[in-house]
C-alpha cells in the first residue's frame, strides 16, 4: 500500500490535508496498538476521522457553545415575537409563547452544563434581519420554520461528532443534544402546522418563500447504501403505483440529512451582528 502516493494525492486536493492527517493519527494512536496502526485499515479510520471533523463545531464544549447561541437566538427570536404587537393572530399566540418557553429552557440546561452565568454568551443580533423576519405573521413563520428546521439539522450534525469524540464530556453533552433535538422536531412540526403544510419535510411542499439551503442533500435516495428509490421500482411493487415523484417524496419524507457548522451559519449567521 503505497501511503505517500496516497498522502500526495490528497494534499493535492485538500491543502489543509496534512494537518487534518496529524491530528487524527495522533488522536487514533492513542488506542491503537502499533500493529494495528501499520494496517490499511488503520489508514482508512484515520482519513475517515480527520475529514469527518470537517464538519464540527469542535470539541464538546464548543458543540456545546454553538448550540447554546442557536438556541438564544430562537428564544429571543420567539420572545420578540411574542411581544410584538398586532403581529400574532388570534388563537396562534399560546403555540409561540409555549416554543419560547421551550427555547428558554434549553438555554438554562447548556448554560447549566457547561457552566455558565444566566445570558454568559448572549450574542447580538443584526436588528435589521430580526426585524425583517418579524415583518408579518406569514414571514414570521417562514422563518420561525427555517430556524426549527435548521436546528433538528444542525444537531443532528454535532451528534455524531460528540458521539466520536467519546470523552468525558463528550458522554455527558451527546445525550443533552439528543434531548433537545426531538424537541426542535416538535416545533418544526407545530410552525409547520400554523403555515397549513405537512407536518414533516416534504419534497416540493416546504412552504419557503426564503432559503433552499434549509433542505440541501434532503432530496437523498440513497440510505447506508440501499438505494431506496429504486425499492419502489422491483416488480413486487410496481403494482402499488408509485410514480417517480411519489418514490422521491416518500424517501425525502422518511429520512434527515445533518448540517455541518458551516451549513448552518449560512443560514443562521445574517441574524447576528458578528459571525459565530
Amino acid at each position: 500500500m503505497n501511503l505517500f502516493g496516497i498522502f500526495s494525492q490528497i494534499e493535492k486536493a485538500d491543502a489543509e490535508a496534512g494537518d487534518k492527517l496529524d491530528f487524527a493519527r495522533r488522536k487514533m494512536l492513542k488506542t491503537a496498538t502499533v500493529a494495528a496502526a501499520a494496517t490499511p485499515a488503520f489508514f482508512v479510520g484515520m482519513v475517515n476521522k480527520a475529514f469527518a471533523a470537517e464538519g464540527c463545531a469542535g470539541d464538546a464544549v464548543a458543540i456545546l457553545k454553538y448550540a447554546l447561541t442557536l438556541e438564544y437566538l430562537e428564544r429571543d427570536f420567539y420572545r420578540a415575537a411574542q411581544f410584538k404587537a398586532g403581529l400574532l393572530p388570534a388563537g396562534t399566540r399560546a403555540y409561540v409563547v409555549q416554543i419560547a418557553k421551550h427555547e428558554a429552557q434549553h438555554v438554562d440546561l447548556l448554560e447549566g452544563v457547561l457552566g455558565l452565568k444566566k445570558n454568559e454568551l448572549q450574542p447580538k443580533y443584526n436588528t435589521g434581519t430580526l426585524n425583517a423576519a418579524l415583518a408579518d405573521y406569514d414571514t414570521f413563520l417562514t422563518y420561525a420554520q427555517a430556524l426549527e428546521d435548521t436546528g433538528v439539522r444542525a444537531y443532528k450534525g454535532q451528534a455524531a461528532c460528540l458521539l466520536e469524540e467519546g470523552s468525558a464530556t463528550a458522554k455527558v453533552a451527546l445525550p443533552v443534544a439528543l434531548r433537545i433535538h426531538s424537541v426542535e422536531a416538535r416545533h418544526a412540526a407545530a410552525v409547520r402546522h400554523m403555515r397549513g403544510l405537512r407536518v414533516w419535510a416534504s419534497s416540493g411542499e416546504n412552504g419557503m418563500e426564503a432559503d433552499p439551503k434549509v433542505y440541501a442533500h434532503e432530496d437523498m435516495g440513497q440510505q447506508g447504501g440501499a438505494d431506496l428509490e429504486g425499492y419502489f421500482n422491483l416488480p413486487e411493487n410496481k403494482m402499488k403505483l408509485y410514480t417517480p415523484e411519489m418514490a422521491k417524496r416518500t424517501v425525502y419524507e422518511s429520512f434527515d440529512e445533518p448540517l455541518t457548522k458551516d451549513e448552518v451559519l449560512a443560514i443562521a449567521g445574517p441574524f447576528f451582528a458578528s459571525m459565530m
